[in-house]
């Protein structure tokens, strides 16, 4: 039997320096589980510019489309901001997504009990918060035609299209009403179907959906600025939210400050199953590459080997592994170990991210 592959993006900033810290817990699985995985790596986005003059070359598109599964660090920076928009780093990420066809992204805001603290909203509010938010990622308003400025008269006008199709709703519902069932069988769908003729097809989609397939399923339906306010209201009445690539951007971010720091949330984007059953598959932090810390080891990588757990969970069938490295992290961060993000609370132990990822690895090693 073949080793399950893994291509290795580390990307730009902080990416190189946190993924540093999920090769070691690779490398442990190998050698303390039996579960080795045949590992390549690659450049994205500016290191990817500066070296080949292109975000991503077209053998790295070709290996992420062969591989079982892609996990990349983080891309762009200050320095490429007068790139081109065609050659800006974050459009090797948008390829990949894209021509992967990546349509479902997993975005987990969970609240660990010890970071509940960092949390803007009060403890009760957010301690043993775990909801899943399923954002469509490769439709919707980021790619429809016509956009682009445009002079109109004696003024410049921007424009994006709004545009969704009947199938690409579906097979975001399909995920959302699949993940559920896994969890507590509860969806909630957001759109603004009061003012946009896109929302009003995306509620009747997933309605449609969920009578034909998914009856088992809680089904309900919130306008986005109210699914908004609601989850700073009281993010706990959420299972899992499915929504559309515009207003799951903006949903999913604000989430991600409830559990307190960006440097704790990990992502899946999923696709189409290939031959062997499972989806296509890239995992990311949701943080972004933090130029401003690069190369100083304060980087926070809990997000990215989080991601590494999602990968052993929906693209290598480890759920019991990926619970294993799940409960590690839990105990390192009840420890009172932390990295910078994570200060300022009396009794803790503030490390670098090397010193994070070593403490995770004997966490792993305390759990056998």
């Amino acid at each position: 039997m073949t080793n399950p592959s893994l291509l290795i993006l580390p990307g730009d900033g902080i990416g190189p320096e946190v993924m540093a810290e999920v090769r070691k817990i690779i490398d442990w699985y190998g050698d303390k589980r039996g579960l080795v995985f045949d590992v390549s790596e690659g450049l994205v986005g500016g290191c990817s510019y500066d070296a080949h003059g292109t975000p991503l070359t077209d053998e790295t598109m070709e290996k992420a489309q062969s591989v079982d599964a892609v996990l990349l660090g983080a891309v762009g920076g200050p320095k490429y901001d007068d790139l081109d928009f065609s050659v800006k780093p974050e459009r090797g990420l948008l390829r990949l997504r894209k021509e992967m066809d990546l349509y479902a992204n997993l975005r987990p805001a969970q609240c660990f009990d010890a970071l509940a603290d960092f949390s803007s909203l009060k403890k009760d509010v957010v301690a043993g918060l775990d909801i899943m938010i399923v954002r469509e990622l490769t439709s919707g308003i980021y790619f429809g035609e016509p956009r682009g400025i445009f002079e109109e008269g004696n003024e410049r006008v921007g424009i994006n299209t709004q545009r969704y199709t009947e199938s690409e709703i579906e097979r975001v519902a399909r995920s959302a009403f699949e993940l559920a069932r896994k969890r507590n069988n509860k969806v909630c769908s957001m759109e603004k179907a009061n003012v946009m003729e896109s929302g009003i097809l995306w509620r009747a989609v997933v309605s449609e959906v969920h009578e034909k397939e998914y009856p088992d399923v809680e089904l309900s339906h919130m306008y986005a600025d109210a699914g908004a306010m609601q989850l700073c209201r009281w993010p706990k009445q959420f299972d899992v939210i499915v929504t559309d690539n515009l207003f799951g951007d903006l949903l999913s971010d604000a989430a991600a400050m409830l559990t307190g720091s960006l440097g704790m949330l990990p992502s899946a984007s999923l696709g189409a199953p290939m031959a062997n059953g499972r989806p296509k598959a890239l995992y990311e932090p949701v943080h972004g590459s933090a130029p401003d810390i690069a190369g100083q080891g304060k980087a926070n990588p809990i997000a990215c080997i989080l991601s590494f757990a999602m990968a052993l969970r929906y693209s290598f069938d480890m759920g019991a592994e990926a619970d294993r490295l799940e409960a590690a992290v839990e105990k390192v961060l009840a420890d009172g170990v932390r990295t910078a993000d994570l200060l300022g609370e009396e009794g803790v132990t503030p490390v670098s991210t090397s010193e994070m990822g070593d403490a995770i690895v004997a966490a792993l090693d305390s759990s056998l």
